[in-house]
């Protein structure tokens, strides 16, 4: 049986709910979040258009995994090219995503112009309101509420608002009117990235070339444009090099692979260094800080984009909960407390791979040599390496007065789930879709009796109006080596296990549940 609860309480903020500055992947997924969560927003972005150039192409498993947790994974499924593979540094040897447990084994290829436009589409479906040509300038806080001052196509006006999130990228206006510092290190490595017409272009679906003169690939975008990206001998340096040349670019190319492919007719051409920063916190107050904001790195991997929107996803459901639902305002501490990590993860992760990019030297190259076949011989390596990249591995401590369990923090993957009151069956992703708490009652049968199941001891959960949780009882109808002998868990709206419990004794286990649910922001 499925039991659905939900009545929000508006939080009157004399404005605004909630402004969100920045309208790249992170803004635009956050708002359409707390729009699933009751609360009202705006999303303000300087740019008049969204940017026709795209910094990031690829989307990896378990942002697809949100995507579908939200039931809108199918528009980027059908237009994104699926690579089941993925690369380290730009190794030869490539990390094999078919070993990952999840219905996603694979990265999409997409332009960020195009996923922009997807999620824009599905935030306004939301009903986000999205202000484009309205530029923040500063912040104005005061004990119950944020001012954001904005100088918008009609002039300069203030938004009122109860919380503001900065998604406004790494030279962020709300974080440095935040006062949040954003210590870090400074370029020594220059990339480069050129989007061109090839009249010759490469074999196969890409190329990756490293010698002791630069490393680069090349991949095919659309509209017959092909993607350089890569870093020469000469880009090692701290002094910036200046505006890229088409003439600059086929020197690197042919320096590092003997051919120039045809070049000809740039659509696009930029530099990007490797600078290293991380906010120093996530949260001030009612202010708080997501994606390219909160942190800065070298792009290597593609896991930019991804882990902003995997920030986006673990903030909108706590302020979502703070602002419309009444939970206690602390719940927005554990934000930072949680992702923090994962963004100093992301650094490590990538400067790590930076250091293999620019190995030119013949040790270099023998260090990346003996990586790389250490991924193609060695599965549980390059498991491991794949489950960090892909953001599959990322687990949040329990709390304090949670019971340990080994799934407690980690990400539920998509558990099948036999159908309540006989029904077909369900994934837990589709389960997620309403951005509630999932109860898992796995103690009933397979027809959805919940005889011998707790739910049926838990009426009070239905006279609850503003208990934002589903209840699904039936157990798994595929079994889950992971899962095996836990009769009950309690599942985040961000796919995370919060609570899980393998109680063999009946009465105990439902006093453990009803325990646990107490806690549960209303």
């Amino acid at each position: 049986m499925d039991m659905d609860m939900d009545m929000g309480r508006d939080v009157d903020s004399g404005g605004e709910q909630v402004v969100v500055v920045g309208a790249g992947p992170v803004g635009l997924w956050l708002a359409a979040e707390l729009r699933l969560g009751g609360v009202s927003v705006t999303v303000l972005e300087t740019r008049e258009e969204r940017n026709p150039h795209s910094k990031a192409l690829t989307v990896h498993p378990r942002t697809i995994e949100i995507l579908a947790s939200r039931g809108v994974a199918e528009a980027f499924l059908a237009e994104g090219g699926r690579i089941p593979s993925g690369h380290f540094g730009g190794l030869t040897d490539r990390m094999d995503f078919g070993a990952l447990d999840t219905p996603y084994p694979f990265t999409l290829a997409l332009p960020q112009a195009r996923t922009e436009e997807l999620l824009e589409e599905y935030a306004l479906s939301a009903g986000a309101r999205i202000r484009r040509g309205h530029r923040v300038t500063g912040l104005l806080r005061q004990r119950d509420s944020v001012s954001v001052r904005t100088e918008g196509p009609d002039g300069p006006y203030e938004l009122r608002a109860a919380y503001v999130v900065g998604c406004d990228g790494t030279r962020s206006v709300v974080r440095d009117a935040a006062g949040i510092g954003f210590p870090g290190t400074d370029v020594t490595t220059w990339g480069w990235l050129g989007d061109v017409v090839l009249d010759s272009p490469p074999e196969g679906p890409g190329l990756n070339v490293s010698t002791t003169e630069g490393g680069l690939m090349a991949v095919p975008l659309p509209g017959g444009i092909h993607r350089f990206v890569g870093i020469a001998r000469d880009d090692v340096r701290a002094e910036p090099p200046g505006a890229l040349t088409l003439e600059e670019l086929r020197a690197k190319v042919v320096r590092i692979t003997g051919d120039d492919f045809g070049m000809r007719d740039p659509v696009w051409l930029s530099r990007f260094g490797n600078a290293t920063r991380q906010a120093a916190r996530y949260r001030s107050g009612r202010v708080l800080l997501a994606g390219d904001a909160a942190h800065m790195h070298f792009p290597t991997g593609g896991v930019g984009l991804n882990v902003g929107v995997q920030d986006a996803t673990n903030l909108g459901w706590k302020l979502a909960a703070v602002v419309a639902g009444g939970a206690p305002d602390g719940l927005l501490d554990g934000y930072h407390d949680e992702r923090h990590p994962v963004g100093a993860d992301l650094l490590e992760s990538t400067r790590a791979q930076t250091a293999l990019m620019t190995a030119f030297t013949p040790e270099g190259q023998a260090l990346r040599e003996v990586l790389s076949t250490l991924i193609a011989t060695r599965p549980e390596f390059s498991r491991d390496l794949a489950e960090r990249l892909s953001g599959l591995a990322v687990a949040y401590p329990p709390a304090p007065s949670v019971p340990a369990h080994s799934l407690t923090g980690r990400r539920a993957p998509d558990l099948a789930l036999a159908g309540g009151d006989g029904g077909s069956g369900t994934g837990l992703f589709a389960l997620l879709r309403n951005g509630r708490h999932i109860l898992l009652d796995l103690t009933g049968d397979s027809t959805g009796d919940s005889t011998g199941g707790f739910t049926g001891e838990l009426e009070w959960l239905t006279a609850d109006p503003v208990r934002r949780l589903t209840v699904h009882s039936a157990p798994l109808s595929a079994p889950h080596s992971d899962w095996s002998g836990v009769r009950a868990a309690l599942i985040r709206p961000d796919g995370h296990v919060a609570w899980a419990s393998a109680e063999p004794d009946d009465e105990a286990l439902l006093g453990a549940v009803r325990e646990t649910l107490a806690a549960v922001p209303r």
